[in-house]
């Protein structure tokens, strides 16, 4: 099958033009989606070596610095991937079908996932008889930590990880299947990096809106929303319940 490159229709074997937007038909097709494949593989080996290695450097050393470190590698990352497709990536940043309902959706939607999965993996690992970690302390050593933890969990996470995988990522699976099966198979690439069985559960239905978002609305502004009013809500619950911790009182008193 054969996709329209512009809106992703459908094409006939002998279509010259687009009977859906009118852009004409691509040519070395095979040629491309060939290049397609081999960049998504080069990406999710990379992001995934990448994963790996920042893993085994955070249990040797989780510094301020070896955050930083790993931070700007996983930027450069991204930048250099998404400049090798940058015609298209830019476009992506139009607010051109961006309106006030698909806007308030981006709001509202975070506001609802991020406690859902907050308490919800807490209930989880009480029922798995697993201890539930708060993120927080990650960043309590740091001077400013909230500033830190905000940064790095707030504004990279969902500015770069929208670009990446909802970005280049996308766009090259674009080129080899339809749209169904990108927006699936980006959520599970996204969850897979993440590293958690537990946070599979939420982070691939959650990939999977996300994708939707992009593709339905040609945007990554609206998945940018949707992913930072998540994980800023998130952290606010771990800052509060990491300054109420009564073990946190108790070293500070003694």
């Amino acid at each position: 099958m054969i996709y329209c490159s512009q809106c992703n229709s459908l094409l006939g074997p002998t279509d010259v033009y687009c009977g859906n937007c009118g852009a004409k038909r691509i040519q070395n097709t095979l040629k491309k989606e060939k290049e397609s494949v081999r960049q998504v593989i080069i990406f999710y080996v990379t992001f995934l070596v990448y994963a790996i290695v920042s893993f085994v450097i955070y249990l040797e050393n989780d510094s301020l610095i070896t955050e930083i470190v790993l931070e700007s590698v996983f930027v450069l990352l991204t930048v250099m991937f998404s400049l090798m497709d940058f015609k298209r990536i830019t476009k992506l940043y139009s607010v051109r079908y961006v309106n006030w309902k698909n806007l308030a959706f981006s709001i509202l939607f975070p506001l609802c996932t991020a406690v859902i999965v907050y308490y919800g993996i807490e209930w989880v690992n009480r029922l798995l008889g697993e201890e539930s970690y708060n993120m927080f302390y990650d960043y309590a050593m740091y001077e400013n930590s909230f500033l830190w933890a905000f940064i790095f969990v707030a504004i990279i996470a969902p500015v770069f990880e929208e670009l990446a995988f909802r970005g280049y990522l996308f766009n090259q699976l674009l080129n080899v299947t339809n749209s169904r099966v990108t927006i699936i198979a980006t959520a599970f690439i996204f969850a897979l990096v993440h590293f958690s069985f537990i946070s599979i559960l939420w982070i691939f239905p959650f990939g999977i809106v996300l994708g939707f978002l992009r593709y339905k609305y040609r945007t990554l502004w609206l998945g940018m929303i949707v992913h930072f009013i998540h994980n800023f809500l998130v952290l606010l619950l771990e800052y509060y319940y990491y300054m109420n911790d009564p073990l946190l009182e108790l070293l500070n008193n003694s």
